[in-house]
């Protein structure tokens, strides 16, 4: 039997919401993984301190991620369908609200994607869903070209910022210490870091730059873009499963 893995984009920024819908997806997505991008910062030694605030940033699209290290994974995933067993997430050392899905939703699709499952299995084919967060999903050009389905998710400032001060900090990857290590944003790292980060490693995917307000603009192809606050989580997950059952009956 053969395999066929399909890679789910979920990105946006900090705080909106994508790893509790990538968490959805794999929870109806039979067998599935989800291979989380913050896994993917380099060691907090190698982090580069910001030119001007004099404080590690962990947020600038350039020195945030080991873009390398991704790559070669997404790579080895797609050709494998096993993720690497030296690769290790700290994922589960993060806060996660539970935010519920209409149980109608939920159970249609886990029947649905059974279903497709079982249909794929009859013709010799195994179907491997591959679901990948990040809060810099689309920026580096090779990353974007490996995911078959690409959602982005978007929230207003004010609610991402207020969300972010709630948090009590982020587990980073630190693959040789299962712990990781605790980073706590220092005073104005949301205002000088965060959001100038982001608006400068997504600007270029929406018209005219505006990433509150701004509609695709095709340089992420086929990019799904859903106004967080606008579209419930049953609906985005709806949405979404919709594109991901249309994906699965593609003949590759």
């Amino acid at each position: 039997m053969k395999n066929r893995v399909i890679f789910v984009g979920v990105g946006g920024a900090t705080c909106s919401g994508k790893t509790t819908l990538a968490k959805h997806l794999r929870n109806l997505l039979p067998g599935s993984v989800i291979l989380h991008q913050d896994d993917f910062a380099p060691p907090e030694e190698l982090i580069p301190v910001h030119s001007e605030y004099n404080v590690q940033d962990w947020d600038s699209a350039e020195g945030a991620i080991d873009w390398p290290r991704m790559v070669k994974t997404l790579k080895e995933v797609k050709e494998t369908g096993i993720i690497p067993p030296e690769h290790y997430s700290h994922d589960h050392l993060n806060e996660q609200k539970d935010v519920p899905v209409e149980r109608e939703i939920s159970e249609r699709w886990k029947d649905t994607f059974t279903r497709i499952a079982k249909e794929h299995e009859e013709r010799g084919e195994q179907l491997i869903w591959v679901v990948v967060d990040g809060f810099l999903l689309y920026w580096h050009p090779e990353v974007v070209g490996q995911l078959d389905v690409r959602v982005f998710l978007r929230v207003p400032h004010d609610v991402l910022k207020q969300r972010r001060h709630e948090r009590h900090g982020y587990h980073t990857a630190v693959q040789s210490d299962p712990e990781g290590s605790l980073w706590r944003d220092p005073p104005n790292y949301w205002e000088q870091i965060v959001w100038p980060a982001y608006v400068g490693a997504h600007a270029g995917m929406v018209e005219g730059g505006d990433v509150e307000h701004g509609r695709p603009n095709g340089a992420v192809p086929g990019l799904i873009l859903i106004d967080g606050l606008e579209m419930g989580l049953s609906d985005t997950v709806e949405k979404v499963c919709a594109r991901l059952a249309e994906e699965a009956k593609e003949d590759k």
